[in-house]
């Protein structure tokens, strides 16, 4: 019925939670944090985080032969609003057309005081 989906590439997660589940046809991959997981360090500004956070999304699903272009919706976790701007540019290089249906708010605080998470559902 559902399948774990993870990636030694990613960082590993840090709860009781899977980086990803395969369901069906879709993929949901659980928020990520801008941590590289080679080295465990995390960028300090927005425009890096939020690169780090979508290469770890395209580390997992590249596990299922998934590519963002396979990412049908995505919700995008800000420290503060006023980070929108330089995420939007960084996700606009990321992301092509048709863009993913998405969300994006503020939250009072993020794991490890990250600026960004992302989550995406994917169809493959």
């Amino acid at each position: 019925m559902k399948k774990e989906i993870a990636s030694a590439k990613a960082p590993g997660a840090i709860g009781p939670y899977s980086q990803a589940v395969a369901a069906g046809n879709l993929v949901f991959v659980s928020g990520q944090l801008p941590i590289d997981a080679a080295t465990g360090e995390m960028p300090s500004d927005i425009k890096a985080q939020t690169r780090q956070s979508i290469a770890n999304i395209k580390h997992i699903l590249a596990e299922v032969g998934a590519t963002l272009d396979n990412v049908v919706k995505t919700t995008v976790f800000l420290a503060d609003m006023q980070y929108f701007g330089p995420m939007n540019e960084v996700y606009a290089e990321e992301f092509k057309a048709v863009f993913p249906a998405r969300c994006a708010f503020a939250v009072k605080e993020l794991p490890k005081q990250a600026l960004v998470e992302i989550e995406v559902i994917a169809a493959i």
